[in-house]
């Protein structure tokens, strides 16, 4: 990916971002201000509901309305609705339309929106796009109500149970009632052992010790507290949650996407969620390597993976993104877009790998672009026996494409085998069947000419 900037009082100007591989997916929606991203899955679609970064031209936040897409894949998307503050309690415009999230309960769907970084409220609507409806007239959570700011709210479903958590630099989360538009308790502050945030690198700014935008997300019955890229672990929903790390790094970056970022660097700013879908674990999160402008942001996808201990590997930000993959390059994996009877494994080789749990497993990778004239594909590959992989074209019952016979490993470490393939047209969807009953690891896989 190549950027093209020009930059005059610290603002972009003219044409923003020139791509230049074909299989370029970050930004999901690029140029138009997404932002402040939360993705829910609802009737097997993909959701974003976002705030919106009026104009390249921002100096300042200048946000005047809120926003609902949607995507069958995670790479094409389609704005669906929007949601003005003329139509919910706050009754005229306003520029200060700040982070959102969903929830749906009881044949309903709750959309709920900051009105700046001062009070929350909520819309109710018979689709995950409304119309709207602003029933209580009022904000749900009012600026008195805690000694935190009652803004960039998250919802969390646990158990059949959803609760709301808020604030920034101190965290409070409260029960909501079934009726998802008021709360069933007083909100209680989230206690975070050793915190760190882009203002408290060291934790020694007790001031600001994390940031705003928190979420709530689990993973194998562990709670994730998240304020951007930083997270905490707890083992219950109220914490205590003790801090363990960032999922982004400096090795995060491809080339190119380091750079412009916030003035605190590029830890500040990550506002998103965590979502799964189909046995995957993403990253939405806000970006600014392609407008230059913290007022004008974007947002990326990346994918997740869990460690053996439960801490989450530090993630890849690069311009394919999720759902896209390159037949130029080495395909991990473990960055499947569908997956069935397999699981993550942590390998050896300091990464991850997928493995078999069930006698036919399958995962899918949409959209591989570039495979015109390649005739192999090489598997870096480990198999406790002799094992059958079918290469089929979009899922587990399309047409076979080839039979990929792996043979028994007896050096317990991934060989690299290539098979020949033929007839494959420049963009396909893969689909790995796995015909075994015994152990089948696969690390990686790519295409050669």
């Amino acid at each position: 990916m190549k950027t093209n900037f020009k930059i005059t009082n610290g603002i972009v100007s003219a044409m923003l971002l020139v791509i230049t591989s074909v299989c370029s997916q970050n930004p999901i929606v690029p140029n138009v201000g997404l932002n402040d991203p939360h993705i829910h899955i609802f009737n097997d679609t993909a959701y974003v509901y976002a705030s919106h970064d009026k104009s390249i031209k921002n100096d300042k936040f200048i946000m005047e309305d809120w926003w609902v897409w949607s995507s069958p894949d995670l790479v094409n998307w389609t704005r669906r609705s929007v949601l003005k503050p003329e139509d919910t309690y706050i009754g005229k415009e306003f520029s200060r339309c700040w982070a959102t999230d969903a929830a749906y309960r009881n044949g309903n769907y709750y959309f709920y929106f900051s009105e700046g970084n001062e009070q929350t409220g909520v819309v109710v609507g018979e689709t995950p796009v409304g119309p709207w409806k602003d029933i209580l007239g009022k904000p749900l959570l009012s600026s008195d109500l805690t000694p935190t700011h009652e803004y960039d709210m998250a919802i969390f479903e646990d158990n059949g149970e959803h609760y709301i958590i808020f604030g920034v630099w101190d965290y409070y989360i409260a029960k909501l009632n079934e009726d998802m538009i008021s709360l069933a308790e007083s909100p209680k502050k989230i206690i975070v052992k050793n915190p760190r945030g882009p203002y408290n690198p060291d934790g020694s700014n007790t001031k600001m010790p994390t940031d705003d935008k928190p979420f709530v997300h689990k993973y194998n019955g562990k709670y994730y507290l998240s304020w951007g890229c930083f997270y905490a672990m707890a083992d219950n929903v109220y914490g205590p949650y003790d801090y363990k790390d960032t999922v982004i790094k400096e090795e995060s970056f491809a080339e190119g996407l380091d750079a412009p970022t916030w003035p605190n660097g590029f830890l500040q700013g990550r506002h998103g969620s965590f979502f799964e879908w189909h046995n995957q674990w993403y990253y939405i999160y806000c970006d600014i390597s392609q407008t230059g402008n913290r007022y004008f942001r974007d947002s990326f996808i990346s994918y997740v993976h869990y460690k053996d201990n439960g801490e989450m590997a530090t993630i890849r930000v690069d311009g394919i993104g999720v759902g896209n993959y390159d037949a130029n390059a080495s395909i991990e994996a473990e960055d499947y877009f569908k997956a069935a009877g397999i699981k993550k494994v942590e390998n050896t080789l300091g990464g991850f790998s997928i493995q078999t749990t069930k006698n036919t497993s399958y995962v899918v990778y949409p959209n591989v672009k570039g495979l015109k004239a390649k005739t192999i594909i090489e598997l870096e590959v480990l198999a406790s026996e002799a094992s059958t992989i079918e290469l089929r074209d979009t899922h587990a019952e399309g047409k076979l494409l080839s039979t990929l016979e792996i043979p028994k490993n007896n050096i317990y470490t991934f060989q690299k085998q290539q098979f020949t393939v033929s007839g494959l047209e420049d963009k396909t969807s893969l689909c790995f069947v796995f015909k075994t009953d015994a152990s089948l690891s696969l690390n990686r896989f790519k295409f050669k000419n």
